[in-house]
């Protein structure tokens, strides 16, 4: 698996967490910015990392900026992106297994990280369950065209 992942400003601190998760657990990752504190734009770190994940030059891609909100929104304006926005562990299987979620968002300024690092391990562990889900997820991507 590879992820790409980014953040805003507001997200600096998380996305070394999850960096550091990525390499324990030995997935290769394609770090997208910010490396800064200053105040950046998200969409202009949200949309890189969907558009490698829509054009499958990494599997998965991970976005933090303070809430979570802006990257999530920026990004699902991708064609073929499922992000979504997790704060809980159950929110973070649930969109694995249920909608082939393949951008996850998550907020600094709403969870810890610990709590962060325990959601992109569910997340980055979980499959997609397919049968059921599948038609599901394909009446979204019809949504698309």
């Amino acid at each position: 698996m590879k992820v790409a992942i980014s953040s805003d400003h507001g997200g600096i601190n998380i996305k070394a967490e999850i960096i550091d998760l990525m390499n324990e657990m030995n997935i290769q990752y394609e770090d997208l910015g910010c490396t800064c504190g200053e105040s950046v734009d998200y969409p202009d770190y949200a949309l890189p990392v969907a558009k490698k994940v829509a054009n499958k030059e990494v599997d998965r891609g991970i976005l933090i900026c303070g809430t979570g909100i802006g990257m999530s929104i920026a990004a699902n304006k991708v064609r073929g992106i499922r992000c979504a926005l997790v704060h809980d562990t159950f929110s973070a299987q649930a969109t694995r297994e249920h909608n082939d979620s393949n951008v996850l968002a998550m907020g600094e300024r709403v969870i810890g990280p610990g709590l962060a690092r325990d959601i992109a391990k569910v997340w980055l562990e979980t499959e997609f369950l397919g049968g059921r889900h599948a038609r599901r997820v394909e009446k979204i991507t019809l949504l698309e065209k």
